[in-house]
């Protein structure tokens, strides 16, 4: 494992600790939860994130095992990477959570850096934020953290995204807030040196900790979500940031008229509905608990004037009241918003699923289809580009799917990577959590393997689009 220049994990309260009390406690109890049959759990959804905890934590305990691919090109040829089964995906090479310095990976996105077009991976850890160079994909290079700003209570998984070539970094460790690193520092590392440890370059105090983090970059706004807050009465919706002057996050805002949001997209929308051409809207995933059974919903809100946000649409799914509405991405055209539920898989004992919804008339979106492929995992975080949406489905790896039919209802998938061979359950044990498909070179995706560590990976499918 690397050993990261004056590397120590501090809150900001000035405590220092390696793991958090909370994931100490959560092993100790892993050996009770695992004991309770499944089917007992099968309708009660607070149960079930309660073991999806405890999955999580037992894949901390196990990363370092499992840190066992090629490190280096591995094409795929008869159906296989390494140990890795595929179809028409390239390992491009594998950088393991020991080589990372961390023990548990969770979300990613990326930054090409616009003065040198040299791409970076933004890894999230329980550690902290780790920053990774693949402008030769075949050749990572770890270039340093941003370490966790608190390891007390909460989990710790974390969320990050980019305005401005800064990152803004969120985590449920309590006390957290929300980290900005300015990421043109990179730019000094001298990897022979080894990783360095990058300082803050802001704080933003407005919540305590937060689930995550979407940011609209043509307007230069944060969204916050999932987050508590000691100083705005926000609640666990939209907490909006002005971070037009990156070093200087200033609270815009809130909605939470439609409950909790787990996660959300907010864009300038230029799609088919005439009626909100030019507005800043949110897709929002929101999963409520309050009342019984679930509501989990698709909410679109107008955040345009982020004082006086208004809701859209709120709408309810087939399935909605037994699940967790969980993550989703537009289509290019902005026409249609691919949607996954975290726990239906689970509940309902069927193959992956990917929701779509119709949004082009965004006052009643509906869903025209789902998609279900030949695996059994979760879903969780699916983006688009192109013609083609990226799935990070947690036991079967990265799932590429064709869009040309989606007005139609339909999805196709036409390439795989599965970074967890050890089976394709519906549970929370290992596999990846998270893909960005974003880089300045196209055709290639990292993606992270919570129990192993950072793929960079390169479909053979079509550029066409992309």
């Amino acid at each position: 494992m690397y050993q990261f220049h004056r590397y120590q994990i501090q809150n900001h309260e000035g405590e220092t600790s390696i793991m958090s009390r909370r994931f100490q406690v959560t092993m100790l109890i892993i050996v009770v939860l695992l004991a309770v049959p499944l089917v007992a759990l099968a309708h009660e959804e607070e149960d079930l994130l309660a073991l999806q905890e405890v999955q999580f934590a037992s894949v901390a305990q196990k990363a370092a095992e499992n840190s066992n691919a090629p490190r280096s090109f591995a094409p795929c040829v008869q159906g296989f990477a390494g140990e890795f089964p595929c179809d028409k995906v390239d390992l491009l090479s594998f950088v393991p959570s020991a080589d990372l310095g961390a023990t548990f990976i969770n979300d990613i996105w990326g930054w090409t850096d616009p003065e040198t077009g040299n791409d970076f991976a933004l890894v999230g850890s329980a550690e902290g934020l780790i920053v990774v160079d693949i402008t030769d994909p075949k050749r990572p290079v770890v270039m340093g953290i941003l370490p966790t700003a608190s390891t007390q209570g909460g989990e710790f998984w974390r969320d990050v995204k980019v305005y401005a070539d800064h990152a803004f970094v969120v985590s449920e460790y309590d006390d957290h807030g929300m980290q900005v690193l300015d990421l043109t520092l990179v730019r000094d590392v001298d990897p022979s040196n080894g990783p360095v440890i990058f300082p803050e370059a802001a704080y933003y105090e407005g919540i305590h900790h937060a689930h995550n983090i979407a940011i609209n970059e043509d307007t230069g706004h944060a969204y916050i979500v999932g987050s508590e807050s000691d100083t705005v009465a926000c609640g666990p919706g939209l907490h909006m940031v002005d971070i037009s002057d990156p070093t200087n996050p200033t609270f815009a805002g809130c909605f939470d008229d439609h409950g909790y949001t787990h996660d959300t997209q907010c864009v300038i929308y230029q799609g088919p509905d005439e009626d909100y051409q030019g507005r800043e809207l949110c897709f929002s995933s929101n999963a409520n608990f309050d009342g019984t059974p679930f509501l989990n919903t698709l909410s679109i809100t107008d955040v345009t004037d982020k004082a006086n946000p208004v809701g859209i649409a709120n709408a309810e799914y087939p399935g909605g009241d037994d699940g967790y509405s969980h993550q989703g991405w537009l289509t290019p055209d902005q026409a249609y918003f691919l949607h996954g539920d975290e726990l239906d898989e689970f509940f309902f004992g069927v193959n992956t699923r990917t929701r779509i919804w119709d949004v082009t008339d965004l006052d009643n979106p509906a869903v025209i289809g789902v998609f279900e492929n030949d695996t059994t995992s979760i879903d969780h975080n699916i983006y688009t580009q192109g013609r083609y949406a990226f799935a990070s489905n947690y036991t079967s790896g990265l799932r590429v799917y064709d869009m040309r039919n989606v007005a139609d209802g339909e999805l196709s998938e036409v390439a795989y990577f599965d970074v967890y061979p050890e089976n394709d359950n519906a549970s929370f044990e290992g596999g990846t959590w998270s893909n960005y498909p974003f880089f300045a070179q196209k055709g290639v995706v990292a993606v992270t393997g919570m129990d192993r560590g950072l793929f960079i990976l390169q479909p053979r499918i079509s550029r066409s689009g992309n």
